[in-house]
């Protein structure tokens, strides 16, 4: 009688342990997703911030022709030589660049563009960056399979032990 008391007061503990580190993994993924949700949120909403101030700016200076009238455009989406960034205001924002002819005002001017090239390699960094993470997390869970199958076959080898 006396054992089965010491083996009850035993595997409390255990179960006790187990329940918190499975309860603590679980808030620190909780809490490492808040503060990435978080800290993507403030990032994001930063730039779209800047991007207003730096919109506001350039239209109290002068529009562009391509905002208020019709356009061609006179070269396709490419990518800004070195020159280019150093001079053209328009490369900072994408490092792609387009030329434009307007219809009315007959100017030819650059135009900021977003590149097929440039939106397929951010689509693979992104892909490939999930992908590391999903195989981190895997191996989190296989570590911790292990270990617990570990604490549960000690814990049956104790209990046959004490018979």
């Amino acid at each position: 009688m006396e054992c089965q008391q010491c083996l009850k007061n035993r595997t409390r503990p255990e179960k006790k342990r187990d329940a918190f580190l499975t309860f603590g993994v679980f808030t620190h993924v909780f809490v490492y997703t808040v503060l990435s949700t978080f800290f993507l949120t403030f990032r994001s909403s930063e730039g779209a911030v800047l991007q207003e101030n730096k919109a506001s700016e350039s239209t109290a200076v002068a529009t562009p022709c391509w905002q208020v009238e019709e356009f061609v455009v006179a070269q396709e989406c490419g990518l800004c030589t070195d020159f280019q960034k150093k001079t053209m205001e328009v490369c900072h924002t994408t490092g792609f660049v387009e030329k434009i002819n307007c219809a009315l005002s007959k100017k030819d001017e650059y135009k900021s563009c977003r590149s097929a090239k440039m939106e397929d390699e951010v689509f693979w960094k992104f892909e490939g960056a999930m992908a590391g993470v999903a195989v981190m997390f895997a191996i989190v869970v296989i570590f911790r399979q292990r270990s617990l199958d570990k604490l549960a076959s000690e814990k049956v080898r104790k209990q046959l032990e004490s018979i």
